[in-house]
Order: structure tokens, then C-alpha cells, then sequence
């Protein structure tokens, strides 16, 4: 007997989301900081791909974020293009005090537009805004590329955790409201096909 649970009524969505940037901007530590409140000052560059899975909130319903970490460095790109098809979602991150890391942003973007869905909610993240005094890419730049490029932009900080919250967060909820969207204009094409339906009974 089938039983019409509270539980089996709650729909549950599992988004991936990759973040992609030169190596050593702060990729992994964004992830530690947002996934379990961590950072490792001395962390080393990621070997190959790790993700984790972490629970968003958005308007009562729980969603899953499948945060995938790309290694940055050149000779594991080819490896870990295989990882950008099906993301829906993707974190663009550069060192504020590296203008190096900012001016490979347009290579980061074309590789992810090649090898994912045109339609991935990105977001440009300037992380390490604690290292005020090294500052080697102004805000306004970020603001500005980001507007040129039609991408979310937020800077960050993962070793005091200011915004990467945030950064996260808005991507999720980007995709949740795009997807809601979609299912509601289905809802309304079901509705119109069956008063079409009935029009033509009459």
C-alpha cells in the first residue's frame, strides 16, 4: 500500500556547481569554509577533482549543492574539463592581490562555456579581500567585467569568512528561481492544452 507521506511529497533538488580559477587563488578553502566552516592556511593545490555535497535553504525547501573543486593548474585542465558538463552552476574565482589570476578570467569563462550548458549561473568571486594592502585588482574592475560578462560578482574572504556565504548562496538560489520558472510556465502549457482540450469537446 502506497503511503502518501509529508516526506515523500518534499521535493529535493541536487544542483552541481563547480568552481573554477587559477590554482592558489582560494578555491578550496572557499569550499572548506562554506561545506564545514574550515581553513588551512597552508593547503596545497588540489590534485584532480574533490567535491562535496552541502544543504541550501531557499524559500522551505531543502536543496543540495554538489560543489565540485577543479584543480587550477594547466597540466590537470584537460583531465578535469570532463567535469564541467552537467553544472548548472559556477563559482569564477581570482585573487584580488594576484592581477595575474583576474586577467585569466576570459580564458576560465570560454573553457566553461565550451564544455557545460550556456545557460550555467555564474558568479565572478575576488576572494582574499582580507589582503587589503596587496590589493592588485580593484573592485570596480571585478564589477566591471562581471557586467560586461552578465555574471553575478561578490568579493570574499575564506580565511574570516566574510561573504563566501553569500557567494555560494546566490548561485543556488539563481538556479532554484530559473527552475521554478520553468516548471511553472510547464504548469501553465498543461493548463492551456486541456482548456484547449475541453474547447474542443464543446
Amino acid at each position: 500500500m502506497a503511503l502518501n507521506t509529508e516526506e515523500e511529497q518534499t521535493e529535493d533538488y541536487l544542483f552541481k556547481i563547480v568552481l573554477i580559477g587559477d590554482s592558489a587563488v582560494g578555491k578550496s578553502n572557499l569550499l572548506a569554509r562554506f561545506a564545514r566552516d574550515e581553513f588551512y592556511p597552508n593547503s596545497k593545490s588540489t590534485i584532480g577533482v574533490e567535491f562535496q555535497t552541502q544543504k541550501v535553504e531557499i524559500n522551505g525547501k531543502e536543496v543540495k549543492a554538489q560543489i565540485w573543486d577543479t584543480a587550477g593548474q594547466e597540466r590537470f585542465r584537460a583531465v578535469t574539463s570532463a567535469y564541467y558538463r552537467g553544472a548548472v552552476g559556477a563559482l569564477l574565482v581570482y585573487d584580488i592581490s594576484r592581477r595575474q589570476t583576474f586577467e585569466s578570467i576570459g580564458r576560465w569563462l570560454n573553457e566553461l562555456q565550451t564544455h557545460s550548458d550556456m545557460n550555467v549561473v555564474t558568479i565572478l568571486v575576488g576572494n582574499k579581500s582580507d589582503l587589503k594592502d596587496a590589493r592588485e585588482v580593484t573592485t570596480a574592475e571585478g564589477k566591471t567585467l562581471a557586467e560586461a560578462q552578465g555574471l553575478f560578482f561578490i568579493e570574499t574572504s575564506a580565511l574570516d569568512s566574510s561573504n563566501v556565504s553569500s557567494a555560494f548562496e546566490t548561485v543556488v538560489r539563481e538556479i532554484y528561481n530559473i527552475l521554478s520558472r520553468k516548471v511553472m510556465q510547464s504548469q501553465e502549457l498543461k493548463v492551456k492544452d486541456t482548456e484547449c482540450l475541453t474547447m474542443r469537446k464543446r
